[in-house]
């Protein structure tokens, strides 16, 4: 009777160790998609290629980015020079951690005002779908893919 309550309980204590460790990677993975989407909304992308591996790859609206590094020097940051607000709404965020790797499927509208008033504001409804690999302790993107269509929201 003692060993087999000893194997349960030890079998208990590696479940919920694993349990505890895909939570706090699920965490992890959480806080870097909430990061990226923070520094999108507040327009200030400066601390954004700590999120992600350098051999990262982007792919945005049907075409191939190329690297995070690329993508933003060659289009989210000269995007933003023309932009006076940009607001997520509506956001859900799914994630799956299998070992070192996460899939992470995000629905959204967003809406984005211009400094050039004379420019109508823009409301998409938006989808991503992000790969996230672990290396060593951190997680960062490996993949992101987004898509958006246009959205008129209710008055």
């Amino acid at each position: 009777m003692f060993r087999s309550t000893f194997a349960g309980l030890a079998l208990a204590a590696v479940l919920a160790t694993a349990s505890q460790a895909q939570t706090t990677d699920e965490q992890q993975v959480r806080a870097v998609v909430t990061a990226y989407k923070t520094a999108i909304e507040q327009m200030d992308v400066s601390q954004t290629p700590a999120l992600f591996w350098a051999d990262s790859e982007i792919f945005e609206n049907g075409g191939v980015e190329g690297s995070f590094a690329y993508y933003l020097e060659h289009h989210l940051g000269p995007e933003f020079d023309d932009l006076a607000g940009f607001d997520f709404r509506d956001h859900d965020m799914k994630v799956e951690v299998d070992g070192d790797t996460a899939f992470v499927s995000e629905t959204y509208t967003y809406h984005i005002t211009f400094k050039d008033s004379a420019r109508a504001p823009i409301d998409r409804r938006g989808a991503a779908t992000s790969v996230l690999r672990k290396r060593g302790d951190e997680w960062r993107f490996d993949i992101y893919h987004s898509s958006a269509r246009p959205f008129r929201p209710a008055a």
